[in-house]
């Protein structure tokens, strides 16, 4: 998967290091040949040693995301993850002192999860100055564990909507500790081939612009609050790459917007306007 100039290699996770330094060695075939600069891969934190750390600097590796589904150990080890909290941290530190960009990979929604464990994962994981986040909502894939969890009863996958509003609270956690770079993981990258078939859970081919759709309608309702007369109708204006965010999934902010404030908005692209701001003004307002 390229990411600009940088090339996403997947999971080392579980591979030896032989195998890694021929993955490795192929991907920087590619860079010789200039399709890309860098790599990023993910592996599990309790993998990181010092020696991979140095292995990886031969191979043009910018970026280590650390795949951490919660800083709970009960809740790590309740999913049968190897790690905890201190290897969580210990990970960290050794890829910040390799001088590498460090990423966490963040699940949403794992069994006997809750809302309050996935901010307070948000917290701790802020605490360590990751350089980017990637968020995904956990589904149920075919002949895993979790299926099998889910047909006995013991797991109940998020809605839909429960998991766009854990993902958002979860990326307003990491903004207010000043964590920009977060995006959601696309799922439709995952049901591609029957290995990783989806058969429940909070999956939507969109679901990432679902979450940034509804960060804007959170914003705009703030804003229309804040206009001391009962306003019909405001004009917002927005980067012109923003635009599809402000009226939202088809259409469903806007919807919104009439159905629950009965307030209609008109959008326009603004190039002077930085990208994640906004300006909005009143064009009509309701009589007494």
């Amino acid at each position: 998967m390229k990411q600009g100039n940088e090339i996403f290699i997947g999971s080392i996770t579980g591979i030896t290091k032989e195998d890694v330094v021929k993955l490795l060695e192929k991907t920087n075939k590619d860079i010789s040949n200039k399709r890309f600069n860098t790599i990023k891969l993910s592996i599990a934190p309790n993998a990181v040693d010092k020696e991979l750390i140095k292995m990886l600097k031969k191979y043009n590796v910018s970026t280590i995301e650390l795949e951490v589904q919660s800083t709970n150990d009960y809740i790590l080890n309740r999913c049968g993850y190897k790690y905890n909290r201190n290897d969580i941290k210990n990970g960290a530190k050794l890829v910040k002192r390799g001088r590498y960009n460090l990423s966490f990979q963040v699940g949403i929604g794992l069994p006997d999860s809750t809302k309050f464990d996935e901010l307070n994962t948000a917290r701790e994981l802020a605490k360590l100055r990751p350089n980017r986040i990637r968020i995904y909502p956990m589904v149920v894939m075919k002949n895993t564990k979790l299926e099998k969890e889910l047909k006995e009863g013991r797991y109940e996958p998020l809605t839909i909507n429960q998991a766009v509003e854990r993902c958002k609270e979860a990326v307003y956690e990491f903004n207010r500790r000043h964590i920009k770079q977060i995006s959601i993981v696309k799922q439709n990258e995952l049901s591609k081939s029957k290995e990783t078939e989806i058969i429940a859970g909070p999956y939507h081919e969109e679901f990432g612009q679902l979450v940034t759709d509804s960060i804007w309608y959170d914003s705009m309702v703030d804003k229309i609050k804040k206009f001391n007369v009962k306003v019909r109708k405001v004009k917002i204006e927005v980067n012109p790459k923003e635009l599809p965010n402000i009226t939202g999934y088809k259409k469903e902010n806007a919807e919104k917007l009439k159905e629950l404030y009965d307030v209609e908005i008109k959008v326009e692209g603004n190039p002077e306007i930085k990208i994640g701001k906004s300006k909005m003004s009143v064009l009509e307002v309701y009589s007494n």
